[in-house]
């Protein structure tokens, strides 16, 4: 009689999780294939959030040899509206530690507001506001917007910033403090309440 290997036999469930491992194993070291991971704050290096407050004056200066504030479109001469509604405007007004327009520059306000209302002068406010004095040298802050103008005090929300502002949120409010209706110049105080790390 002829001696024959008799080896168990291995459970067809078995024999197939080690198929499934050897083919598939060279994938468990490449790199992930999706785009996003979180990650804890730490990582990043943010600590503690605060709360600040800015406190300056904007200075939107239309009128003169060198304005701020250039119209850059607006709606067709066929629209009647009062509000300006369609009209476009890109400003780099200075921002100032007090009301008059030789006091301390501590930024500029850049970006467009455009009269989005058609019944009431309503602007959507598209700013960043760039700081350049003191530790909010370099850091931004951005507002998008609705700025209802003739409000005595308007609130706009705070979105973002960049350096010392890296993930801020907030508000920004608004209080004209002069207006020019000969020359459209005005002057606008902002209180901002922006949290930060």
């Amino acid at each position: 009689m002829a001696k024959t290997n008799t080896f168990p036999r291995l459970p067809s469930a078995f024999l197939i999780s080690l198929t499934v491992i050897f083919l598939f194993s060279p994938l468990a070291g490449a790199k992930p294939t999706t785009f996003s991971r979180n990650l804890s704050p730490e990582s990043l290096g943010l600590r503690r959030e605060k709360l600040s407050h800015l406190h300056f004056y904007f200075h939107d200066i239309v009128s003169g040899r060198n304005p701020t504030a250039v119209r850059v479109a607006q709606a067709r001469m066929t629209n009647t509206s009062k509000t300006g509604f369609g009209a476009v405007v890109m400003a780099d007004d200075p921002l100032t530690v007090g009301p008059s327009p030789t006091s301390k520059l501590v930024g500029k306000a850049q970006g467009i507001y455009a009269c989005a209302a058609q019944d009431e002068a309503g602007l959507l406010m598209v700013m960043n506001y760039v700081f350049t004095e003191g530790k909010y040298n370099g850091s931004t802050l951005s507002v998008l917007g609705r700025n209802k103008v003739f409000n005595e005090v308007r609130e706009m929300p705070i979105v973002g910033g960049s350096g010392v502002f890296r993930f801020a949120r907030g508000y920004a409010q608004a209080k004209t403090h002069t207006f020019d209706l000969k020359t459209g110049d005005g002057v606008v105080e902002y209180n901002v309440y922006v949290f930060h790390y």
